[in-house]
């Protein structure tokens, strides 16, 4: 199921939509999680008052309990007011760019503009600029909200990163270097625990996995990012470009895995494709056979535990199609509907992921919805009333508590679990899903 990424992002805002019950923030909420999740680096928004904590609140506020160490009202803001928009806000923000180098230390200080600063223009690269040639490293990154979505601001971050911060002429490449990219910070809960997985089980291959976010990562692992020799996308969609500007400009290929790999059958393929690309076949083999042994271990003694269930997954894309797969392939359940959130680019995009939840070892395949609309979503699960187990986010647990349905919160938004490093993906996050589905039912 991988491949090596190509084409460009296409086009997938339409701003002028209503959503009921959005599953996702704006643009600069994503850029915020992201960078948020950065160690070493400091956000200072050029927006109007209340956007730092709205952006906050919708992001990791609904994704599993967690907020970053700077995070609403604590991020540094030039509170943009009516004077600012008729004037413009140049001076306010750079009294707070000069503010937050003095109080908040920093390996790179980001300038996120919002909606009020990207409508007048005000000119925050040059000021960006001034105070890198004075010897601080102040980037400035066009962020509005009205750019997008959440997973758009993702798809700006790692942009700016590229532009700001990857080294532009490694000193060495490494072969036992990989990037890994495409799980969107804070955004999704499990975010932290799958980086962890991912990183172990790159590990068992001689591999150092360098996924940018997270409590061992920080600006100097996106500095040496450009020293890799694989970058891996955990995406049907997402980072295109980026994917492309590494290749043109550091001669890093990309391996995309459409999902994010959960339990033995989907995990073996994903490390068989790391191998391959990396010619570590033998050691992917080795990895492969010492984590079966592990997981089946446990994964036989609970079979049974839970009754046969017809189910449907909603959320973004990478985890329905790994959850889906889990769940139909190696637990033997019923896949009757999969409903896919985040905007994935109607053509090839919904085709690459419509196939790999089509290609199922024994169930019929599901039905496969494309929605952000708590509408929408409502009325296609109830095209299936024979669901006896949904498998969403606090969004969906109304609708299923109201019919009796078994559910299990997993996917954003989450209001109503506190997860730090829980997990998913692999071997290890497939059992802890499994723990987490018998106790709830």
């Amino acid at each position: 199921m991988a491949n090596v990424a190509s084409a460009a992002v296409s086009d997938t805002v339409r701003v002028s939509e209503i959503l009921e019950n959005p599953h996702g923030n704006c643009a600069l909420g994503g850029v915020n999680a992201a960078l948020s999740a950065l160690n070493g680096a400091v956000q200072i928004y050029h927006t109007g008052p209340g956007c730092c904590m709205q952006t906050t609140a919708g992001e990791a506020g609904q994704a599993g309990g967690r907020v970053p160490l700077i995070s609403g009202v604590q991020i540094p803001c030039s509170n943009m007011l009516e004077r600012d928009v008729v004037l413009g806000g140049i001076e306010k923000l750079d009294t707070h760019v000069a503010g937050a180098i003095e109080i908040i230390r920093g390996d790179a200080y980001f300038i996120l503009t919002g909606c009020t600063a990207g409508i007048i223009g005000d000119d925050v690269e040059s000021l960006a600029k001034r105070y890198r040639d004075a010897g601080h490293p102040v980037y400035a990154v066009q962020s509005a909200g009205f750019l997008g979505e959440s997973y758009h601001g993702y798809e700006i971050a790692v942009k700016a990163l590229l532009d700001s911060i990857v080294e532009p002429e490694p000193r060495e490449k490494r072969q036992d270097l990989v990037n890994v990219l495409g799980i969107l910070p804070y955004h999704d809960p499990f975010w932290e625990g799958n980086f962890e997985e991912i990183r172990r089980l790159l590990g068992k291959l001689g591999l150092e996995a360098n996924t940018f976010f997270g409590q061992d990562e920080g600006v100097n692992a996106v500095r040496s990012s450009s020293r890799a020799a694989l970058n891996i996308v955990l995406s049907p969609w997402l980072l295109k470009d980026a994917m492309e500007e590494y290749k043109s400009r550091f001669a890093i290929p990309a391996l995309r895995f459409p999902f994010v790999p959960v339990g033995a059958a989907d995990t073996a393929a994903f490390l068989r494709g790391v191998g391959k690309a990396l010619g570590r076949e033998a050691q992917a083999e080795q990895a492969i056979a010492e984590e079966e042994r592990y997981f089946y271990h446990y994964l036989e003694s609970a079979i049974g535990v839970q009754s046969w269930k017809r189910y449907a997954v909603v959320g973004e894309s990478a985890n329905v199609a790994g959850l889906t797969r889990f769940l139909a392939n190696e637990y033997s359940f019923a896949p009757e509907v999969s409903i896919v959130t985040d905007p994935v680019p109607i053509g090839e995009d919904r085709e690459y992921l419509a196939a790999a939840l089509r290609d199922l070892d024994y169930a019929k395949p599901p039905e496969v919805v494309f929605t952000g609309d708590q509408w929408e979503i409502n009325q296609a699960l109830s095209r299936f009333p024979e669901l006896s187990l949904v498998v969403g986010s606090t969004n969906e647990r109304e609708y299923a508590t109201q019919r009796n349905i078994q559910f299990l919160v997993a996917s954003y938004p989450n209001t109503e679990r506190l997860i730090f490093n829980r997990a998913i993906a692999g071997y290890r996050g497939a059992l802890a899903f499994l723990e987490d589905l018998y106790s709830n039912t």
